[in-house]
């Protein structure tokens, strides 16, 4: 008899008290710091645990339901344990022993596994530390960046998040407004009741407030059965309203009343609810400019604005274009279609140049397109969308047809060195050269 089963015959009683889904949370919890890790029988990620982010420099959220890293595959034939396996952590594999246990539904059928990796290396060891302090210092619950504007954005998310107050996040399309409310979220006390989110601009006036309040039987032609809405919904958690302002004035009334009163009553009902949620809202307008123009109630943007989070645009935070553009390679690296090592100088310019209108959003849908047409472990200007390659043709034909006078070439050397932020291996890549080429030139204008 295992231990594990000699438990359970054991403790019957003692665990009938518990809630299993609970239980289990609990031990997730528990287990959160060590290399622990879920896949189900397609070998997607069910749970990546934050040894696991340390490891291999993925981050949980996003590596969640994409097939998991080399190494950690799960079949139903695996063994208790495996020796000598290797996981690709980055472009190391570092050396781990593999403790599996295989998952079978009621059926007896194979549905998954769990995982955990130990290493007793001190190469092993010291290259996740290494990697540990690089991700603690350049992601926050998600949120990919080391430029120093988002430094006080984190730590207002943090100081928020500690209180019950309503966030309003700005910023524009695409750059990262829903990330900061679940960041909220998850640092605060509601991280384990429901995190809901809706876009305002994305339904009509009846169904976005039948969405948001729920209804009654009989409320309207259709309503058939009662409707619980998503503050119904979040009762303890949190409620992210993206696109605020685009919420219909009659809504907003509504609103308004549930954010002073506590309560609200559904569409068709004729008793109030009492909820507890708390607000994050989102928008890329200006709430003052929607108020002088009558679209938004005064009243309204005073009780979402008392902690106002203002999400600066990636073009002025150019230093994490290369650090997000390696982020979602790596991620999409794990997929193991198709294995992205370096980016031709020449593509890497013209992302850098690039003011990235769609933010984030739109930076790794060019990295997805990149995997979808290319092959190869070269990311080539070719396999950028061909606003890109347009935009760069001028460019690189003036360079190509007149080089630079030494005057030109010294200046365009110090000019990369500033948008680079003083990191070499960026500037010599903006300069389409290498890295020693660069390092030489600058010498010898001394720069």
């Amino acid at each position: 008899m295992t231990k594990s089963v000699s438990f359970l015959e054991n403790n019957r009683k003692w665990l009938a008290q518990f809630d299993s889904t609970e239980l289990f949370f609990k031990m997730l919890d528990l287990c959160d710091a060590n290399c622990f890790y879920i896949v189900d029988q397609d070998q997607k990620v069910r749970y990546w645990s934050r040894g696991m982010e340390r490891l291999s420099g993925l981050d949980g959220e996003k590596v969640t339901g994409i097939t998991c890293v080399p190494g950690c595959e799960i079949t139903e034939d695996n063994n208790l344990r495996e020796l000598d396996v290797k996981i690709l952590a980055g472009a190391d594999a570092i050396p781990v022993e593999k403790f599996v246990r295989i998952l079978r539904d009621k059926s007896g059928l194979f549905v998954g596994g769990v995982g955990l990796l130990v290493t007793n290396s001190e190469q092993a060891l010291d290259a996740i530390a290494s990697k540990a302090s690089v991700w603690s210092n350049q992601s926050f619950h998600g949120i990919i960046s080391r430029s120093p504007a988002m430094r006080n954005v984190f730590q207002i998310i943090q100081n928020a998040a500690e209180t019950e107050a309503t966030v309003l996040v700005r910023g524009e399309s695409g750059a990262g407004k829903e990330l900061v409310a679940r960041a909220i979220h998850n640092l605060s006390a509601r991280q384990n009741a429901p995190f809901l989110a809706i876009n305002c601009a994305a339904l009509s006036s009846n169904l976005l407030e039948s969405e948001l309040f729920g209804h009654v039987r009989g409320a309207f032609t259709g309503a058939i059965k009662d409707h619980q809405g998503l503050f119904q919904r979040a009762h303890g958690g949190t409620l992210f309203l993206d696109e605020v302002a685009e919420l219909p004035l009659e809504l907003q009334a509504k609103l308004l009343r549930v954010i002073q009163e506590r309560n609200y009553i559904p569409v068709g009902g004729d008793r109030s609810i009492a909820v507890d949620v708390r607000i994050v809202a989102a928008t890329h307008r200006s709430l003052r400019e929607e108020v002088k123009t009558g679209h938004f109630r005064e009243d309204l943007m005073y009780r979402l604005r008392v902690v106002p989070i203002f999400i600066p645009p990636l073009h002025e935070r150019r230093e994490d274009i290369s650090l997000l553009i390696w982020h979602f390679i790596h991620l999409h690296n794990a997929a193991n279609l198709r294995k992205i090592e370096k980016i031709d100088p020449q593509a890497m310019r013209v992302l850098l140049d690039y003011r990235w209108p769609g933010n984030v959003r739109e930076l790794h849908n060019i990295v997805e397109y990149a995997f979808a047409v290319g092959r190869g472990s070269t990311l080539r200007l070719s396999e950028l969308p061909p606003e890109f390659r347009e935009s760069s043709a001028v460019k690189i034909q003036i360079r190509q047809a007149s080089p630079l006078s030494p005057a030109e070439e010294k200046l365009a050397i110090c000019q990369a060195l500033e948008q680079s932020k003083g990191a070499v291996t960026t500037a010599a890549q903006l300069m389409g050269m290498s890295r020693a080429t660069f390092w030489r030139k600058r010498k010898s204008y001394g720069v």
